[in-house]
Formats: C-alpha cells, sequence, structure tokens
C-alpha cells in the first residue's frame, strides 16, 4: 500500500496542465461514484489527476492507481479499496478500468460496501455499463472525454481565451461574436491547423510529432484497446485497421457493405459489426436518417471519420476540404447535440434545425422553405442573416 500511495503522489504533483477542460466542472463530484469514458488521448488521466490537486488532501486520503499495474496480478481491487479506507482513505481513483477483469463487479461490491469512499474510474469509449458482468448504470455517473473544441484549442495553445457559445446564441447573433473573435485573432490561420492537428492535446508536446503519434494511437486502439471489447477476437485486429483504411479512403460515403466486405476480407454481417466497433473506439460515426435506429445487423445510412485529425493521420491524399468541413461540423455538433441526416441538407439537429455545410459561395437554396435552416460556410469571417461563419461551430464546447 505505502508504495502505491507513494507512485500516486508523485502522479499527482506531477501535472503541471495549467488548463482544465469545460467537463471538470460539469462532473458531480460529491457522488460516490463518477465514470469518465472517452477515446485514447484525449485527456482523461490529466483530468483525474488535476481533480486529485484540486481537493488538496493529504496524500493518505487521495489515491490515484492505473489498473493495468502490475500490483494487481496477485492483489485485488477490493481489498485494496478495503484496506485503503481502513487506513483514512476517503478518494479513490482508477484509471484505465477496463484493463482489469471483473472491474465492475468490484466496484459495485466496493460501492455498496465501502459507502464512505468517493470512486472515479475512467475508461475506454469502448465501455458498455449494462453489458458488464454488474451493471453499474444506477449507481455511477457517467461523463465522456470528448477531443478539443476549436474553442479549447486556441485556450491551450495560448492563443486566446474566449467562452463557448449555445447553438442557439450562434443562430441569434452570430455576427456579433464572429465580429469580436476576429479583431483578436486570425481566424483561417489557427482553423486549418486546428483541423490538422488540433483535436488532440498532443500538439501541447512540441519534441512529439502530432501525426505520428496519432498513427501510434490508432494502431494501439486496434491491437490492443478493441481486445476489451465483448467477444471480440482480436486475431482480427489486423482486418479492423485494413476496414479503418478503407473507410478513410471514402468518408464521407454511404457504404456498400457487399464491396467493403470485398476489399477487407470480411463477412457482410462482420464488417456490419465491426463498424459498431470503430463507432465505439471513435474512430468512426455512423449517421442515419432521423427514422431510423441503427442495429448491428443494418448499414448506416452514411459513415465520416470521427474528426478531421484522423483524415491526416489515416489517409492524407484524401483529405479534401469538402470531407474535413462535414466532419469538423458533425464532430463539433455532435457533443451536445442530436444529429442525423437531413434528405435535402446535410444534417437535421435535434430534430428542429436543418444545417447545410459548405464554402464560401454555399446557398440554402435547397432548404430555403425549411424553417430553422442555416448554411455554415467555409472561408467566411462574418456571416450574414443564416449564413454563418463554419469556423464558428468550434465554439460549442
Amino acid at each position: 500500500m505505502e508504495k502505491l500511495i507513494e507512485k500516486s503522489n508523485k502522479s499527482i504533483q506531477s501535472v503541471h496542465f495549467p488548463y482544465q477542460r469545460n467537463v471538470i466542472g460539469k462532473i458531480n463530484w460529491d457522488w460516490r461514484m463518477n465514470g469518465i469514458i472517452g477515446a485514447r488521448g484525449t485527456g482523461k488521466t490529466t483530468l483525474l489527476l488535476q481533480q486529485l490537486q484540486r481537493l488538496n488532501k493529504e496524500g493518505h486520503e487521495v489515491l490515484y492507481i492505473r489498473l493495468d499495474d502490475l500490483y494487481f496480478a496477485d492483489h485485488r481491487l477490493s481489498d485494496l479499496a478495503d484496506t485503503f479506507r481502513k487506513n483514512g482513505g476517503e478518494y479513490l481513483y482508477l484509471d484505465e478500468v477496463h484493463k482489469y477483469s471483473g472491474w465492475a463487479r468490484e466496484l459495485k461490491n466496493i460501492y455498496d460496501s465501502i459507502p464512505e469512499l468517493k470512486l472515479v474510474f475512467s475508461g475506454s469509449s469502448i465501455i458498455e455499463l449494462t453489458k458488464q458482468d454488474a451493471d453499474l448504470s444506477r449507481r455511477a455517473l457517467m461523463y465522456e472525454m470528448t477531443g478539443l473544441s476549436f474553442r479549447e484549442y486556441l485556450l491551450m495553445a495560448d492563443i486566446v481565451s474566449l467562452p463557448a457559445c449555445a447553438l442557439t446564441e450562434i443562430f441569434r447573433d452570430h455576427i456579433g461574436i464572429a465580429s469580436g473573435i476576429i479583431k483578436k485573432i486570425q481566424v483561417f490561420k489557427h482553423f486549418s491547423t486546428y483541423l490538422k492537428s488540433g483535436f488532440y492535446p498532443y500538439f501541447l508536446e512540441p519534441e512529439r510529432d502530432y501525426l505520428m503519434t496519432l498513427e501510434q494511437i490508432i494502431r494501439t486502439v486496434m491491437e490492443t484497446d478493441l481486445r476489451f471489447i465483448e467477444n471480440f477476437d482480436i486475431a482480427q485486429s489486423k482486418k479492423m485497421l485494413t476496414l479503418l483504411k478503407v473507410v478513410a479512403a471514402s468518408v464521407p460515403f454511404k457504404p456498400n457493405i457487399s464491396k467493403i466486405s470485398l476489399k477487407t476480407d470480411l463477412h457482410r454481417q462482420t464488417v456490419l459489426q465491426y463498424l459498431q466497433y470503430l463507432e465505439k473506439a471513435r474512430m468512426i460515426k455512423l449517421v442515419n436518417q432521423p427514422e431510423r435506429y441503427i442495429s448491428r445487423l443494418q448499414k448506416p445510412d452514411k459513415i465520416f471519420l470521427d474528426n478531421p485529425n484522423l483524415f491526416y493521420a489515416l489517409n492524407h491524399e484524401m483529405a479534401n476540404t469538402g470531407n474535413l468541413r462535414e466532419t469538423f461540423a458533425l464532430n463539433q455538433l455532435s457533443v451536445n447535440h442530436e444529429v442525423f441526416l437531413h434528405e435535402h441538407a446535410d444534417f437535421l439537429v435535434d430534430q428542429q434545425f436543418v444545417i447545410e455545410i459548405g464554402g464560401k459561395n454555399k446557398d440554402n437554396r435547397q432548404t430555403r422553405d425549411s424553417d430553422n435552416s442555416y448554411v455554415f460556410a467555409d472561408d467566411i469571417e462574418i456571416g450574414h442573416h443564416n449564413r454563418i461563419p463554419l469556423w464558428l461551430l468550434g465554439f460549442l464546447y
């Protein structure tokens, strides 16, 4: 236990990250058990350590531990929690929980038997609480850690600090909001950089090659993380990577599952199932018409990469402007809104807002008869009426 506390204290003290993500203020830290999931590389570990720093507690009262630590080769998590509490422990923060076999059942037991402990756990976005051997959904409050918005990128890159804007606020006052922002920064310059290398916080480490790091992350997800999905055969990881590259060469697109099956040498139903896995890993997004419910046995109406940075890591030559625009818009809108495809435009947001994405000359002739119709146009600093700068979607969170 003493060695674990020593490791924990060193980890907490080692974090000197000056910025805090918005999500840290949304989490109910007073609740007895919180879960934070997200794609690899989005900053879950930093978030946990920042919160432990904020608590400003004595070393024996807080414990941060990774559940892939060798300690758990011959020790049980529930025994650790019991010993920790008996020695004055109050806050137990557990990282990478999906790497510990039976983690959900043990967390349930700890929650039920040691009510004095405040538990926080983090894990991959592939986690499905309701499919674990013990359902934590009625005990744990769950939050997802997304990649950086354009606004957060500007903050962390020490370019400018600006507040987030609600989508309805952007609709109502986009001219005023955009006018204030462009007085402070060169929007196009920074937006271009963000689309290529600003979604993950790795850009804060200048010694790293950003795209090479992202390529390594993708491979790690394929070769390591996906094995924690129930019934996934890790021997198929190379085919999963092949499938991702095939998708990346075409997105956004309406999938022909039979053609994808031939290219990847995977059965049609396996392709559909693996697309679901790739979405859980936050590599792609599957989007449908609003009246459709997508199951593993149905093909999605359209496939996108999860975020623009993945274009440059997976298929740089295919990172054309149109693809980047739509992917960026979907990525930013999806964090706090429900997004579907629209019959005549690009997206239907929250079942009421019709969104068209395009270049500076894009008009709304396809949707001009629709109420609540808006065009988000690239390459404009300030909009007019229902024409709004695309980059403003990066200020939604």
